[in-house]
């Protein structure tokens, strides 16, 4: 069999000689002139009918739509690839594509010279967000006159939607106001106002109520569209207060989004609490109202401490929770309705 351009009897492939295999063969195949459509916004690029990958810096962008639009022949098994933009002229971005491949041990070289226009337009989520567009309002209030936290809160809002937005870019802060009775936050999307209510509701406690509201009707296809508003009230207790519920004396341990934690002051037992009973607590006293003594005396069934309002002695039994104490050491108590109690 013999080469079909020269006529030489070493026929590789396709009917050529490596010779003429070589002169022929093309590691890439490039369009000279590729265009994108770029979000002006957040440079997420629109492809197959979707925006993807916002956020990207714009030398990004060109690399990453030059590679997609390269064709390797199959033949070659690891071209080295080089690319750099020689210049940007507006929206027109030069390039010059530089590889290597071995080819029947022979090193091959291209070079291309490449085209990409960038064109400018405004992706669907940046539309709404430049239009102040939210879907939910979450509702900041108190039991208490005044918020006490709100730079705490403000904290947690920024850090959770910072860590939202990565996988919904709808995770942001369209409006906020702040009000006499609390703080009013728009956020641009319901899902992530959910996921971010619960994180306040974890961090802060309270309880959460959410109720829709009617704004307007899609004048393409008829559909109703709500907004959502979730109301979270702040408790007006902390932890390390002191409580009391259901006719117990109790010291609130934590609380997270779905209940209270405290221990009866009497019998040391753990009480867990709802929020949907959190109506029910009545605050006694805070931390601030712990005072230190001193254990004055101990026997095998009592320990005996001073007052530390009144200096009178007062007999305890020993507990597990208080027999570790001995004469000299320091304790905290507190007096609730004349009542002291060993915390």
């Amino acid at each position: 069999m013999f080469c079909y351009q020269c006529g030489k009897s070493e026929v590789l492939n396709k009917g050529l000689c490596a010779e003429c295999f070589i002169k022929q063969y093309q590691i890439l195949t490039i369009p000279s002139d590729i265009s994108v459509k770029i979000c002006t916004h957040c440079n997420a690029k629109f492809i197959e009918g979707k925006w993807i990958d916002a956020n990207l810096i714009q030398e990004e962008i060109i690399y990453r739509t030059v590679e997609d639009s390269i064709e390797i022949n199959h033949s070659s098994k690891n071209p080295v690839l080089d690319m750099n933009i020689v210049q940007m002229r507006g929206t027109i971005a030069e390039l010059t594509i530089e590889t290597t491949d071995n080819v029947f041990g022979e090193d091959i070289y291209e070079k291309h010279d490449v085209k990409i226009c960038l064109n400018k337009d405004v992706c669907p989520t940046c539309s709404k967000r430049n239009s102040n567009y939210y879907e939910a309002v979450i509702q900041i209030r108190s039991q208490l006159k005044k918020i006490e936290n709100k730079e705490e809160i403000d904290v947690l809002v920024n850090k959770i939607l910072e860590k939202l937005y990565k996988k919904d870019k709808l995770a942001y802060i369209s409006q906020k106001n702040e009000l006499k009775e609390g703080v009013d936050y728009y956020i641009g999307s319901l899902k992530s106002a959910k996921k971010l209510s619960s994180a306040i509701q974890n961090r802060f406690g309270g309880l959460i109520t959410e109720s829709t509201r009617l704004v307007t009707k899609n004048k393409d296809n008829n559909k109703e569209i709500y907004r959502f508003w979730i109301a979270i009230r702040l408790p007006s207790f902390s932890t390390g207060d002191f409580i009391e519920f259901e006719d117990k004396i109790a010291e609130i341990l934590s609380f997270n989004g779905k209940k209270i934690s405290a221990m009866d002051l009497d019998s040391k037992n753990l009480i867990n609490i709802h929020w949907k009973k959190s109506a029910n607590v009545k605050i006694l006293k805070s931390r601030k109202d712990i005072k230190k003594t001193t254990v004055i005396s101990k026997s095998p069934k009592t320990l005996q401490i001073l007052d530390p309002k009144t200096y009178q002695v007062v007999d305890f039994p020993i507990t597990p929770d208080i027999e570790k104490y001995s004469i000299g050491d320091e304790i905290k108590t507190i007096a609730i309705d004349n009542k002291l109690h060993i915390i």
